[in-house]
């Protein structure tokens, strides 16, 4: 059977360049938007099989020099309590593996336009957005794929905050790499 899409994003800015006649959905912002909205599109599916979730959006940069497209093949989710969590006895399962790359994107609620907390979250992750966990966990909890491609906007400081100007750069560059097939991202 054919890989089947279900192209994801957080806005319609990020997702303007999305070719025509690949299935859209847009989330919202934040992780509880993201993972219910995709929840409820993959539960309308009659049938899964062969369908794959593909998480396309901007990020910002927390390390020098990173720029262009990503595919992270951790996601975590770094506004929990997860240290709190697991000494409480559950656990958390703040970080999932999503594919084979050593990029680390740090998703939460947050939205880092301060170099203190981007720096902080550096330690532990290349890129930074508010969705990207939320989507993978939804569709992992569905027994989906999910590939999260993103594209750095910004660098997590106070250029973030003019991040409205910035997204179609990232949303021109992701719906090109969707028109060209989303080839593997080599090297990323």
């Amino acid at each position: 059977m054919a890989e089947r899409l279900l192209v994801v994003s957080a806005t319609a800015a990020e997702a303007a360049h999305v070719p025509a006649g690949l299935p859209l959905l847009v989330t919202g912002l934040g992780k509880t938007r993201a993972a219910a909205a995709t929840a409820r599109a993959l539960a309308s599916y009659d049938d899964l099989a062969g369908l794959t979730v593909l998480n396309v959006g901007t990020a910002g940069a927390l390390r020098p020099g990173l720029a262009g497209l990503f595919e992270p093949g951790v996601v975590l989710n770094h506004d929990l309590s997860a240290d709190v969590v697991r000494a409480l006895g559950y656990d958390p399962q703040e970080r999932l593996e999503v594919g084979e790359s050593d990029v680390v994107l740090a998703t939460g609620d947050v939205f880092v336009s301060d170099p203190a907390v981007r720096d902080a979250l550096a330690a532990r992750a290349h890129l930074v957005d508010m969705e990207g966990y939320a989507v993978a966990w939804a569709a992992r909890e569905a027994g989906v794929p999910v590939r999260l491609v993103k594209h750095v906007s910004d660098t997590a400081d106070e250029s973030a905050l003019d991040w409205p100007t910035l997204v179609d750069a990232s949303a021109r560059a992701l719906g090109t790499w969707l028109r060209d097939g989303a080839p593997p991202l080599a090297g990323r």
